[in-house]
């Protein structure tokens, strides 16, 4: 009797440890499903409409129709794939308007990576076009390499490859460059 007992608590002590291994295995295999992929980003955000304020005043407004935030990368980085529309407000509420078809934000370095059909429109009209245009925050800097059209407000237009300039364009350094530049002239 005592053998029969042995093999039916043995019987059910191994049942229950294959279910549990089965078991196991199930849920084993959804946590992997469930696993992100190393290249996928942390979030996305779609219809983006996002206020940047200082001391309760906007600073700054950027639109979006998706944004990939990849912050979860040791280099992280926020993506714009479908563009991007950002508007600067000064302290007299005068704004700057920059838009692109492709926009990458490197957190680390405060550098913007501004692609495809870049247009600046700053306060006083002058306007900025570029295939592509980069933005070092940290330093309130504009540069590019690329062919780049620059018009500004007193009708002045300055065709080139490559230039910098801070981002009043009060500082400006073309490369390469042709231009219509209109100089007035002071009357004595």
């Amino acid at each position: 009797m005592n053998f029969t007992y042995r093999k039916i608590i043995g019987s059910i002590v191994t049942t229950f440890v294959v279910a549990m291994l089965f078991s196991c295995e199930g849920n084993l295999k959804g946590v992997r499903e469930m696993e992100m992929p190393e290249d996928a980003p942390q979030a996305i955000g779609i219809g983006i409409n996002l206020k940047y304020t200082d001391s309760g005043k906007v600073v700054a407004t950027l639109k979006s129709a998706r944004m990939r935030d990849f912050s979860n990368k040791r280099f992280p980085y926020r993506e714009f794939p479908e563009g991007l529309e950002v508007e600067f407000f000064d302290e007299n509420k005068k704004s700057n308007t920059v838009t692109a078809n492709y926009g990458v934000i490197y957190d680390q370095t405060g550098l913007i990576d501004l692609q495809g059909n870049v247009v600046v429109i700053t306060s006083d009209s002058t306007e900025l076009t570029a295939d592509q245009l980069y933005w070092d925050q940290n330093n309130n800097w504009v540069f590019t390499d690329r062919e780049n059209t620059i018009r500004f407000k007193n009708g002045a237009v300055n065709e080139g490859q490559g230039f910098d300039s801070n981002q009043e364009f009060s500082n400006f350094r073309s490369r390469t460059n042709v231009g219509v530049q209109i100089i007035e002239e002071e009357k004595k």
